[in-house]
């Protein structure tokens, strides 16, 4: 029941995430157009290098991938440390 309840309330939290990210979205892509329409265009620029420098959505997805890694470490981790723990947790069943 209250894993049930858990999941159910973690679902309702990652879709109103969801819906918030889409207006955010929505209001970028909004304001967007609406400063392109009233900006004149800008010249490209030639900056040395800058063919060297990441592109930023690689830059998000390295940082997203790197956050995966630590994400599953830390749960590895906290799920060792859960099973170290077992024996000096109530209920287990087993003899101190």
């Amino acid at each position: 029941m209250a894993s049930t309840t858990t999941q159910e309330l973690q679902d309702q939290f990652l879709s109103i995430v969801s819906k918030t990210q889409e207006i955010a979205l929505d209001a970028i892509k909004t304001t967007v157009e609406t400063i392109q329409s009233i900006t004149p265009k800008i010249p490209s620029v030639d900056v040395p290098f800058a063919d060297r420098l990441p592109k930023p959505q690689d830059v998000v997805a390295s940082g997203y991938d790197f956050a995966e890694k630590l994400l599953s470490s830390q749960r590895k981790f906290t799920a060792d440390v859960l099973q170290a723990t077992k024996p000096l947790m109530p209920g287990n069943g087993e003899s101190n």
